[in-house]
């Protein structure tokens, strides 16, 4: 073999090397631009004030209002549905988080009737708000991973909305 050859073969593998680490870099930039497209709220950040706490959510660009946030110390994604009467969490997601399965109870959705099983949830965080003792409900019907915030906890807290932003307050005792 000449050494052009071996050279023109060596070219040839640093282009396709070159390239597919282009193609890698480009899927990892655009899979992380449309997880912060969905969850605007990766890292959601609190301030504290006399007597409370406030966390603000951006809404996405669906106008749902997405978080990171935790259920019993485990990272989880939370979507705010003030329709939802409980935390609904997914089955599988729940058999990860080890949360018990309680009493059946019937629940009414979009999608019809469907068995769940009432659970309680230690501890349930975003931002730095922590509430204590939720109610939830594990749903065997839900798909995915994400988990839907509902008022069993929100009403535990103080919430406006205003230019597409959420702003959640618990009071804290000084």
């Amino acid at each position: 073999m000449s050494q052009q050859t071996v050279g023109k073969r060596a070219g040839r593998v640093m282009w396709v090397l070159f390239w597919g680490a282009g193609l890698a870099l480009a899927t990892h930039f655009f899979g992380q631009w449309e997880d912060k497209k969905h969850n605007p709220n990766q890292v959601p950040t609190s301030s504290h004030g006399q007597g409370f706490i406030e966390v603000r959510l951006a809404g996405n660009g669906q106008g749902h209002f997405v978080s990171t946030g935790a259920i019993n110390g485990n990272t989880v994604l939370f979507m705010l549905d003030t329709g939802a009467t409980d935390v609904a969490v997914p089955a599988g997601l729940a058999d990860t988080l080890k949360l018990e399965r309680g009493a059946p109870v019937t629940l009414s959705t979009a999608n019809g009737m469907s068995t769940g099983y009432r659970t309680r949830i230690d501890s349930l965080q975003v931002g730095e708000i922590v509430l204590h003792n939720v109610r939830g409900i594990v749903t065997p019907g839900m798909q995915g991973e994400e988990v839907l915030l509902g008022m069993s906890a929100l009403k535990q807290l103080e919430f406006t909305q205003r230019d597409g932003t959420l702003v959640l307050r618990q009071t804290t005792t000084q």
